[in-house]
């Protein structure tokens, strides 16, 4: 199938031993994409290892902004440059570069300007700690109930944007945990979202820095987050 210019945007910190694996991977399985790393700002040598890779885009946060920041730099880049579609794919492995294919093929045939890998759709994937899960319960309720919206997963950061979907997004999109944020930013302003069930993995290196104590802080804050993304006018 013949796709339109696509970037796949990789927000990476203190990645550097998954991250030359998972440009590899996408090489293999979405060999006509072009890959811009983000590496925000991390202590260890994710961006020098990244730019071995050659033909891969690396820019370099002189801060750390967190996943917000280092993925609307993505789409900020990937609208300057022209693309059609930018693909989020986290730096730690857990998201299969063969798997977008699923969310391209589901792009074309909704029109969707986001579409969400879902853990939870008739898929037999990796599945996240207790406490995420309840919190991707929640969010659930609140998106039945705040914009009449079925996604299972709204935590899931494995996503396709179409290049409507990264114009709003390059303007206006949370610091911290921004996943679920964004579902209500694009419904709200009358674009298109749409999930299909995709296979997930364990990261094989490292740890994810969001402990059951955090979540419970998460969830809070994206929770408040969501209800002032709610509030606020249509941009």
């Amino acid at each position: 199938m013949e796709k339109g210019k696509i970037l796949i945007v990789v927000p990476a910190f203190n990645e550097q031993n998954n991250i030359l694996k998972v440009i590899w991977d996408i090489r293999e399985h979405v060999p006509e994409a072009d890959i811009l790393i983000v590496n925000d700002c991390s202590t260890d040598q994710t961006s020098s290892t990244a730019r071995k890779a050659e033909g891969v885009k690396v820019v370099d946060l002189p801060y750390n902004l967190g996943i917000g920041g280092a993925v609307q730099t993505g789409f900020k880049y990937a609208y300057a440059q022209g693309y059609d579609y930018v693909v989020q794919i986290d730096g730690d492995g857990q998201h299969p570069p063969k798997e977008v294919d699923k969310l391209y093929g589901a792009m074309l045939r909704t029109g969707a300007d986001m579409v969400i890998g879902s853990r939870f759709l008739d898929i037999k994937s990796f599945r996240t700690s207790w406490t995420r899960r309840l919190g991707i319960r929640v969010f659930y309720v609140l998106f039945r109930i705040l914009i009449q919206t079925k996604v299972t997963d709204g935590t899931s950061g494995f996503r396709m944007y179409s290049r409507k979907g990264m114009e709003l997004l390059s303007r206006h999109y949370s610091d911290d945990y921004p996943e679920p944020d964004a579902v209500i930013v694009l419904k709200k302003n009358g674009l298109k979202i749409h999930e299909i069930g995709v296979e997930m993995r364990h990261r094989e290196h490292g740890k994810s820095s969001i402990t059951p104590l955090k979540s419970l802080y998460y969830m809070a804050k994206v929770i408040v987050s969501i209800f002032f993304s709610y509030i606020r006018p249509r941009w």
